[in-house]
Parts: structure tokens; sequence; C-alpha cells
């Protein structure tokens, strides 16, 4: 369902930490806890949802980074041929024109 909406999997992941935080520390500001209590809980989910969300850029980093590197060495690999063929098209174009002033 992702795909027909054009979302990444790294923003749908990103949606559910960030609306499973958002359960949570709403649930924990209605949980029957005193106060003290209550924003200890919640200074330990920041902490989780932070710790969690730099894991998650991370991967999303390192998987950006693989991506490049492949099409870059697509990209090298594939203007070396256009090169090869440029070359020997021109050379073929030389020697077509140095019959041509020949005759």
């Amino acid at each position: 369902m992702s795909g027909e909406r054009g979302c990444s999997p790294a923003s749908v992941a990103l949606a559910f930490l960030v609306g499973g935080a958002l359960g949570a520390s709403l649930a924990l500001l209605f949980a029957p806890e005193g106060g003290r209590q209550t924003r200890t809980r919640l200074r330990g989910l920041a902490t989780d949802v932070k710790d969690r969300s730099t894991d998650l850029v991370d991967d999303v980093k390192d998987r950006v980074e693989d991506v490049f590197g492949v099409g870059k060495e697509i990209f090298e690999e594939k203007k070396t041929i256009l090169t090869a063929a440029y070359q020997a098209g021109k050379e073929a174009m030389e020697r077509e024109r140095g019959k041509i002033q020949e005759r």
C-alpha cells in the first residue's frame, strides 16, 4: 500500500515510531501515577525515541550511501563503454575520411 502512495519504507517506519511515541506519551500522561514517576517515564521514553531515531537515521544514511555507491559504479561502467564506442566511431570516421581523400 505504501508503494501506491509513493511513501518510502523509511517514512513509514518513522511515522510508526512517532505514532508509537505519541501513544505511549499519552498513555503515561493519563496513567494513575504521581507526577515524578510520570516525568521519569517520559524522560526515559524520550531518550528511547531519540536513540531509535538516531539508529533509523544512521540506517537510512548507510543505505543511501550504498545506493549512491552502486549508482556511481554503474555510471562509471557505462561512461567507459560510451567513451570506447565514441572513440571507435571517431576512428572509423577518420579511416573513411582518409579513404575518401585518397580517391
